[in-house]
């Protein structure tokens, strides 16, 4: 199982520090501050979230009033995360939110189903791969762990060595898991890194290949496609690697490399750059094709959901493009017209597109009808809180996480 969305690892990206920054919040008031649970929400009373629904609205339509669905269930979460899409995952009828402990809710119920205390580096990726959800070690030991989504059992470990320090997962496909380490001096301190394949089985060292000098460990965002490992860093670099080797197949310098994920279709690589939307091929570099904005704009993060691109661009217009051509299926200004804040996630179930924005008072989770981009409703519950929303989605709700408040939303 390939993994088509960018991953991002390392949570000190230049995105989540304004992220946090417009928050109002301290990187120290990050590690002190943010690990405690609440309570679930009151019913009632100013900025609440209302009482569940009895049923879902038809067809995932809004009410007849355009209010967004109140949420089947909302549960307080140990959720620690910085924004990134792979911090969310729905899988295996349960639903589960990077922290510490990491913590599984059942999809239909909000239950818990297993907790696993030190399970994952909190803000870390969630990597979905062949059944398995690999996690980089809460407990700071140099080891990368795979456990079984349902149940929470580990199934899988592996160290890339002593002489690396804090191996991060970045990638994962069928056979593969891709880490990304810091490669330790005599004095303990580092200055590269380094870059490695896992056997998914085994979990024995397929490979690995030192970064260059002045690359980091941190800000990395990575996919995998058939032969193709691709990674994107703070350095502005676009690269290539064979999955099998490790060698690297190409690498080219971008304008303005996201700070997000991007995206990998067939044999292209989709990659926004301020006001450009490019595609480059994965067998040697060259471009394919470019959507460009209008003037003053610049393209949020992409999703590939169904094979359409939908990505939104600072003016507040959604796009949805077909990935292999760049032509424009269609435009919306719906979101313009109705003065929301621009998504830079989506989920579709049915005929909905849903998009999770960042922190605007006008954002939250945005339904769209998937067809033409028209806004149906959007659903924030109001709690005033700095981060940033994430969705996910089993194909019956649709999981919205906002801080450490956790959404069930009737698809």
């Amino acid at each position: 199982m390939s993994k088509a969305l960018g991953t991002a690892v390392g949570r000190t990206s230049r995105r989540r520090l304004l992220r946090l920054a417009g928050g109002g919040i301290t990187m120290a008031a990050l590690g002190a501050g943010l690990t405690g649970c609440e309570d679930e929400l009151a019913t009632g009373g100013e900025g609440s979230t209302p009482p569940p629904r009895s049923a879902s609205p038809e067809d995932g339509k809004a009410p007849e009033d355009g209010k967004a669905p109140a949420p089947l269930w909302t549960k307080s979460t140990s959720a620690q995360t910085y924004g990134d899409n792979d911090e969310l995952v729905a899988v295996d009828g349960v639903v589960i939110a990077s922290g510490d402990p990491l913590v599984a809710f059942d999809g239909a119920s909000g239950e818990e189903r297993w907790s696993l205390p030190d399970g994952a580096v909190p803000g870390a990726p969630l990597l979905l791969g062949d059944g398995t959800l690999y996690l980089e070690s809460g407990q700071y030991d140099g080891s990368v762990a795979g456990y079984v989504p349902g149940s929470g059992k580990e199934a899988w470990r592996s160290r890339l060595g002593k002489e690396y320090r804090q191996p991060r997962p970045v990638a994962v496909d069928g056979e593969q898991v891709y880490v990304i380490a810091e490669i330790l001096e005599a004095d303990g301190s580092s200055h590269t890194n380094v870059i490695a394949a896992l056997n998914s089985r085994t979990g024995k060292v397929a490979w690995k290949e030192q970064r260059d000098l002045g690359t980091q460990q941190n800000g990395v965002h990575a996919a995998v496609r058939d032969r193709y490992l691709v990674y994107t860093d703070f350095k502005n670099n676009l690269t290539v690697r064979d999955t099998a080797t490790g060698k690297q197949v190409w690498t080219r310098k971008t304008t303005k490399t996201s700070y997000g994920p991007f995206v990998v279709h067939r044999d292209l690589v989709i990659v926004p750059q301020g006001q450009r939307l490019q595609a480059f091929a994965l067998s040697d570099g060259s471009e394919k094709w470019s959507v460009r904005s209008e003037e003053f704009t610049a393209f949020r993060e992409p999703s590939l959901v169904e094979d359409v691109l939908y990505i939104a661009d600072s003016g507040r217009t959604l796009w949805a493009v077909e990935p292999g051509t760049g032509r424009n299926i269609w435009q919306s200004t719906a979101l313009k017209d109705a003065g929301g804040q621009v998504p830079r996630q989506f989920v579709k179930v049915g005929g909905t597109l849903y998009g999770a924005t960042d922190l605007d008072e006008q954002g939250g989770v945005h339904a769209f009808d998937a067809k033409a981009g028209g806004l149906r409703w959007t659903f924030n519950d109001r709690s005033g809180d700095h981060h940033a929303w994430l969705v996910a989605t089993d194909g019956k709700r649709v999981f919205a996480l906002h801080g450490k408040k956790l959404h069930a939303l009737p698809a």
